[in-house]
């Protein structure tokens, strides 16, 4: 199943043998990668489990968080089969069309099974930290959490390597639409995951805060609340299966959409130059998780953060050598592309990788520095408890806002220097964002880690405290791995909106190439097209600017509110429990754990179908009824509103969480106090922000930048063209519209709460 490539000037040019076996080599580094998961996997599973109460408390967690994936992959299994069959109606060669339906599934396949694996070792990672905590072994603590996500992480760029350089393999000239299928895949089944998952975990998480520590005084982990169990399941199902699988979507559309545009800038070398990038960050990846490790008297941040950078500047030096040892030295030399361009591809090339990797650094500075526990910002939120709850939501509402002008001020100087590199050539420029993607991507793996080590040091603590087997100094080592956690799940949030922005701009590009290729094929020019000239006059255009901009608002909104209803159920449920039965506050009785986890399970798989239809569906009603013009804008409209939405949740739920760190640390009173309550009440705000909504942005973004590539060539040959159907193509779009507006008005219909059978008062009274 071969094809030919279409350079920028529609010239078509074949992949040689050399170029092959480029690829083979990056397949079998992709291998390797998972050889090293299997490794990395079998250290952490030899270790020691702890007592035989933590043990019986690691397995409730596995139980549930099982359950629940399970359930959800039925769930989703039946919408990816429906989505397989419909990609088999765009327009395009049968040979292609089958091809791309098969890598859909692929893609969907992948991006499960990292998600998967990253909940089933997590679930046995924990309590194994825990223990190790318990005998005051700091360094094997932290190696164990560390070690945890470097499973996942090998997992996240091995399959993601692989998928694409099978596609490229397998199906060659045509690799790039392929592609469209793998990538479109592993971006919808992460969508979904994060967005259920997220629901999950943290209503499981507002609930039990409510009631356990506002109403009832107790600790976090304390076994007498119900819904602890609930909570930690929800820390792997949310922040392990559904951050692995967003971080594996990421690697996959990022090298999608590098690819589709290298072979039209570059030829032949486009398709096998950003698959060599990444499997030199598989290599520095393996390093900089060998090399995080804790030393006498160092934060384990500082060690986590060193590991980090190192194996990133080794990455970018690396990929540097490998630009000037396999691209030629002039543009006229490469295998078709942009032949006239008078720049050194090599240089560029090395240039727009260096950017990506710079990138990754500086946004792990600022996302540290808005978030961590040692930096004034959250230290300043952390002090405004002291006047109550108002000003703890107002101050970190309002360093959201500012931490997302700086970061988003970075991204775009990224963006706008990697653009600068193209010399006037948007093709080209396109291709390079595209490229400075593939950089940040060699951190993939070390950055996956890190957010993995988050959740399992957080349940490691919730184990010990619910079982009392770990106390003094491993209690506190277990507390300042957590805290530490905390920061590194903020920091792969920041980077993960900072790939997605990079990935959905070169897909903005694949889609303009995609445009052009359809016209060509219909007899007719761009310019031809009036609905495509992109002017900020266009009144179609701007239209699709504000529509873009609102999907992102009613998505985050949907999500946000989705845990609001959520973890009233929660709450109802535990304190039902707690009236119910007072033997559980003295601790004669056990609590009925599996009803909330029975109640966060449907309540989150529920919830899945409003935003993965406005994602799907958004970009058809928009491109069918407004035209391609209008979906351009729509792409960018939703591109702009979504990194900035998605680092003002990200960052202000980091903030709000971590000010309650710094407060049950013993600042402003400690726990118990007045400052106590107003941190879990922010924190409790923050929680659906940082941990739901913000995060399931980055795949929302490239899920509709996908869609709006697939679907281009069909909204072209419907507008243009012989085969010009208006008729047909306003009743896509009304169709479209129509079934978002009836999945968000049965989504509002749901109560927001269980029950209002008693009121609030007379429920925490009791």
């Amino acid at each position: 199943m071969t094809g030919p490539i279409y350079t920028a000037d529609g010239v078509s040019v074949s992949l040689s043998g050399g170029n092959l076996s480029y690829i083979v080599v990056v397949a079998l580094i992709a291998l390797a990668a998972l050889v090293m998961a299997a490794l990395f996997r079998r250290e952490v599973l030899a270790a020691d489990e702890g007592t035989e109460n933590m043990r019986k408390i690691a397995h409730a967690v596995q139980e549930g968080a099982s359950a629940y994936l399970n359930r959800q992959f039925k769930t989703l299994g039946i919408f990816a089969i429906l989505v397989f069959a419909l990609l088999f109606l765009l327009p395009g060669d049968p040979g292609v069309r089958i091809g791309r339906s098969i890598f859909f599934l692929v893609g969907a396949g992948f991006s499960a099974a990292v998600g998967y694996l990253g909940m089933w070792l997590s679930t046995r990672a924990n309590v194994r930290v825990a223990a190790a905590a318990r005998d005051n072994q700091r360094e094997p603590a932290m190696r164990l959490a560390f070690r945890t996500g470097g499973v996942v992480g090998m997992a996240t760029v091995g399959l993601g390597l692989f998928g694409a350089a099978l596609v490229v393999l397998l199906y060659r000239g045509d690799a790039p639409m392929v592609l469209e299928g793998f990538g479109f895949g592993a971006a919808l089944l992460a969508m979904f995951m994060r967005v259920g998952g997220g629901i999950f975990t943290k209503a499981a998480d507002v609930g039990a805060d409510l009631v356990g520590k506002v109403e009832q005084g107790i600790p976090e982990d304390d076994p007498r609340n119900a819904a602890t169990i609930a909570d930690n399941v929800g820390d792997n199902v949310g922040d392990c299966a559904g951050m692995a699988a967003d971080l594996f979507e990421s690697y996959a559309v990022v090298l999608v959409a590098a690819l589709i545009l290298g072979s039209a800038a570059f030829g032949a070398e486009g398709l096998v130059f950003p698959l060599i990038v990444p499997a030199i960050g598989t290599l520095t990846a393996v390093l900089g998780i060998y090399l995080t490790k804790a030393r006498v008297g160092e934060s384990g941040l500082t060690s986590i953060n060193r590991a980090f950078y190192l194996s990133a500047g080794l990455g970018a030096i690396l990929s540097a050598i490998a630009a000037y040892a396999y691209l030629p030295g002039t543009f006229q030399q490469l295998d078709g592309g942009i032949g006239d361009h008078d720049g050194d591809p090599r240089l560029l090339a090395a240039l727009a990788v260096l950017i990506g990797v710079v990138l990754a650094g500086l946004i792990l500075l600022l996302t540290g520095y808005f978030t961590g526990t040692d930096k004034k910002p959250t230290q300043d939120v952390g002090r405004t408890s002291l006047t109550g709850p108002a000003t703890v939501i107002l101050s970190g509402f309002a360093l959201g806002l500012e931490s997302a002008v700086y970061t988003a001020l970075v991204v775009a100087a990224a963006v706008y220097g990697t653009f600068l590199l193209g010399g006037g050539s948007l093709l080209l420029s396109l291709f390079l964002i595209a490229l400075a993607g593939t950089g940040l991507l060699t951190t993939v793996g070390v950055i996956v880690a890190m957010d993995t080590f988050g959740p399992v040091a957080d349940n490691a603590q919730g184990i010990a405290e619910m079982s009392g087997d770990v106390e003094g100094e491993g209690a506190q080592l277990l507390t300042e791995l957590d805290s530490v956690g905390n920061t590194t799940k903020a920091v792969t949030k920041g980077i993960a909106i900072a790939t997605a922005v990079l990935a959905a701009t070169a897909l903005f590009g694949s889609y303009m190439d995609v445009i052009m290729r359809e016209l060509r094929e219909v007899g007719a020019t761009l310019d031809a097209h009036d609905s495509f000239v992109l002017e900020i006059f266009s009144p179609n255009v701007l239209v699709g600017v504000l529509i873009g901009a609102c999907v992102v608002f009613l998505f985050a909104g949907l999500a946000i509110n989705a845990v609001g209803r959520a973890a009233g159920a929660v709450v109802f449920e535990v304190r039902r429990q707690f009236r119910d039965d007072p033997g559980i506050m003295a601790g004669t009785t056990r609590p009925e754990y599996g009803r909330v986890v029975d109640i966060v399970t449907k309540d989150s798989l529920r919830e899945l179908a409003t935003p993965g239809l406005l994602a799907v569906l958004a970009p058809i009603s928009v491109g069918f009824g407004l035209g391609i013009g209008a979906l351009a804008g729509f792409l960018g409209g939703a591109i702009a509103s979504g990194m900035l939405m998605a680092v003002l949740l990200a960052n202000s739920g980091g903030a709000w969480d971590n000010a309650k760190k710094l407060v049950e640390d013993g600042h402003h009173g400690g726990k118990g106090s007045p400052a106590h309550d107003a941190t879990v009440i922010g924190d409790t705000v923050g929680d659906p922000f940082k941990d739901t909504a913000g995060p399931a942005i980055n795949p929302l973004l490239k899920v509709m930048n996908l869609v709006s590539v697939l679907i281009a060539p069909a909204i072209v040959v419907m507008t243009v063209g012989a085969d010009a159907n208006d008729g047909l193509r306003y009743t896509i779009a009304i169709v479209a519209a129509l079934i978002i507006v009836a999945s968000v008005w049965i989504s509002k219909r749901r109560s927001t709460v269980i029950s209002d059978e008693q009121p609030a008062r007379e429920n925490v009274s009791a």
